[in-house]
């Protein structure tokens, strides 16, 4: 559904136990480097993106819509808690950047394919997911004022409790792997692109060729989950690669999960820009997919610099 957040906003910022840009003004860290300014336009640029999703998941659904959807009591309230930390945050970080000469980037028009309860949330723990790597990729790129990095590990922590909050109101495990997965800026802004219909200002970062995850689907509780060995396909547009590309030639799936691990598996065709690869082994929770000529040897970074055919794709695997 399309969704522009309007004075629900700041209604919703009732919710919310304490509004630290009240308080604490002086206490926010600096902006020392155009680096560390790019590393929060992102992460503002994401916030933007929960902001709206979240409100979203308050303002469109009763208090009787989530429970006749298996959620416990209170947990639509929390929904709008979640949504008043996100507001905290788009300010939070929009008055760092402000205070040190940059233009916050501005909220897009986005559009969220859910339509009960239960799609918002499964929705929201893969957004979650991606800002949560977002903040991971991005923090040592924070090399300039440490200040700033605790600032970043401070909602990154919060942006987890969420995403835990929500994962056990479906059911889910909210904790499925020993680590979360760090993306680089280009991987993280992709994914968000999925959700934009329309934008005052991008960022400027690379969009590339996308990849479609499509099947199989996970079930609604996540539970079981997906063993090692299932195929999963995912389609692309072969002419919208940046490079030419054999096509006798043998694709492969990066899988990016749990810290910046990569793991490397050879697909099999299902026809003119379709592919199916095997969850490799020990692969849980939210992982990330490439389409690659290259087997093996790169790391997320060097994916995402030259390494991606297409994609990411996200692939919610318990």
């Amino acid at each position: 559904m399309i969704l522009s957040v309007g004075l629900v906003a700041t209604a919703l910022l009732s919710l919310a136990s304490s509004h630290p840009l009240d308080k604490r003004q002086n206490a926010l860290p600096s902006v020392n480097s155009p680096t560390d300014g790019e590393v929060l336009q992102l992460a503002l640029y994401l916030e933007n993106l929960e902001r709206n999703l979240y409100t979203g998941g308050f303002e469109n659904f009763t208090d009787a819509e989530y429970t006749a959807a298996g959620f416990p009591p209170g947990f639509r309230e929390n929904v709008g808690v979640i949504a008043a930390h996100e507001v905290v945050h788009v300010e939070t970080i929009s008055t760092i950047l402000s205070n040190a000469g940059f233009t916050p980037v501005p909220p897009c028009t986005y559009n969220f394919p859910y339509n009960d309860p239960t799609s918002f949330v499964g929705l929201a723990n893969m957004i979650t997911s991606v800002g949560i790597g977002a903040y991971l990729g991005g923090a040592s790129l924070l090399t300039d004022d440490p200040a700033l990095v605790t600032a970043a590990g401070s909602i990154v922590t919060v942006e987890s409790r969420h995403d835990a909050y929500l994962r056990a109101g479906i059911g889910a495990s909210p904790f499925p792997t020993n680590f979360d997965t760090a993306l680089t800026a280009v991987f993280a802004y992709n994914l968000a692109q999925m959700f934009i219909v329309s934008c005052p200002q991008q960022l400027p970062i690379t969009i590339l060729p996308k990849l479609t995850f499509v099947a199989p689907a996970p079930p609604p509780n996540l539970q079981p989950p997906t063993p090692a060995g299932t195929p999963l396909r995912f389609t692309f547009d072969p002419a919208s690669f940046f490079v030419d590309v054999d096509p006798n030639a043998p694709l492969y799936i990066g899988l990016l999960n749990m810290v910046t691990n990569v793991t490397f598996v050879e697909t099999t065709s299902c026809g003119h820009g379709c592919v199916d690869a095997p969850v490799p082994e020990g692969a849980a929770g939210a992982a990330f997919a490439v389409l690659s000529t290259f087997n093996g040897g790169l790391n997320g970074n060097q994916l995402s610099e030259f390494g991606t055919l297409a994609g990411p794709a996200e692939v919610v695997l318990s």
